[in-house]
C-alpha cells in the first residue's frame, strides 16, 4: 500500500477571514457487520469534522447502531441511515446544522434501492453542503444517479459542497468521470496517504472519492494509512472499504449565500 511523500494532513481550524479548514471521511462500513471497537478507532484518529458513511445499518435498532458509533467515535448522527437506503451522515459538534433531508433515489425493480443523506452545514463562517452516496453497481443506472448527485448538490442552494461515498466504479468508468468532469476530485487533486481502497487486504483500484466544488481548496485527501492512531490491523479488521480522508478548506460564505 504505497504512501505520498506528505507528512501531514492539516487540522481542522477556523482562519481569521471566517473560513475554515475541515476534515471529511468518507467511509463504507458494510452495515457495522465487523469489528466495530476497529470501526470507531479508525475514524476518532482521523478527527473528522464530517464523516460520509455508506453501508450503515438499516433495519432492525438502525439507529441506535448508528448512534453508538458516533458516540464511540465522539461524533453525533447528522442524517440518513435507514431513512436514506444506507448512506449516512456524522458530524463533529464544531458543526452549526442548518438543515437535513434524506433523498431516497428511483427504485430499479431487481435492484436494491438507494439514496442520497444530504446536510448544509457551517463552520465558522463558512457554509458547506454535504452529501454522502452509495451507487448502484448496475452501470445505467449508477450513471443516471451519478447526474442526480450533480443536480442534488446544484439545488442546494449553497455555493460550496462535498459529496462523496462508494461509487462502484473506477476512476476510468464514465459515471466517475461525470462526477469529475462537474467536481474536483480531491485525491487527484492533491494526493495524500494511499490510493486504493478496495479491498483491506488486497488495496487493488480505487472505488470510494470525495469530491468538492470548485470553490473549495483540497489540502490533501486519500486513504490514512500512517495517520497516528490508524493500524493496517484496525483498517482490515474494521470493514471490506479502505476509508477517504480528505482536509478542506472552505471560504467563508458570501453575502449573497
Amino acid at each position: 500500500m504505497p504512501t505520498s511523500p506528505t507528512p501531514a494532513l492539516p487540522n481542522s481550524r477556523t482562519e481569521p477571514d471566517g473560513s475554515a479548514v475541515i476534515r471529511v471521511l468518507s467511509y463504507n462500513i458494510r452495515s457495522m457487520r465487523d469489528d466495530t471497537a476497529a470501526l470507531a478507532r479508525i475514524i476518532a484518529a482521523c478527527a473528522p469534522d464530517l464523516v460520509l458513511v455508506q453501508e450503515a445499518p438499516r433495519f432492525f435498532r438502525w439507529r441506535k447502531k448508528l448512534a453508538r458509533l458516533a458516540r464511540a467515535a465522539d461524533l453525533v448522527i447528522l442524517s440518513g441511515g435507514g431513512s436514506a437506503a444506507g448512506p449516512a451522515l456524522l458530524c463533529s459538534l464544531r458543526a452549526t446544522v442548518e438543515r437535513t433531508e434524506d433523498v431516497l433515489l428511483p427504485l430499479t425493480p431487481g435492484l436494491h434501492r438507494r439514496g442520497f443523506a444530504t446536510a448544509v452545514v457551517r463552520f465558522g463562517g463558512a457554509r458547506v453542503g454535504v452529501l454522502s452516496c452509495h451507487l448502484s453497481l448496475q452501470s445505467d443506472e449508477r450513471y443516471a444517479q451519478g447526474g442526480m448527485l450533480l443536480d442534488r448538490l446544484a439545488g442546494m442552494g449553497v455555493e460550496h459542497a462535498v459529496a462523496g461515498g462508494d461509487l462502484n466504479e473506477r476512476p476510468g468508468g464514465r459515471t466517475f468521470r461525470r462526477l469529475a468532469a462537474g467536481l474536483q476530485d480531491c485525491w487527484t487533486a492533491r494526493p495524500w496517504g494511499g490510493e486504493n481502497t478496495s479491498t483491506p487486504d488486497d488495496p487493488h483500484q480505487r472505488i470510494d472519492a470525495v469530491f468538492a466544488t470548485s470553490g473549495i481548496e483540497v489540502l490533501g485527501c486519500g486513504v490514512p494509512l500512517d495517520l497516528p492512531g490508524v493500524s493496517g490491523a484496525d483498517l482490515r479488521a474494521a470493514t471490506d472499504h479502505l476509508p477517504v480522508l480528505a482536509a478542506l478548506r472552505v471560504p467563508a460564505a458570501t453575502a449573497a449565500a
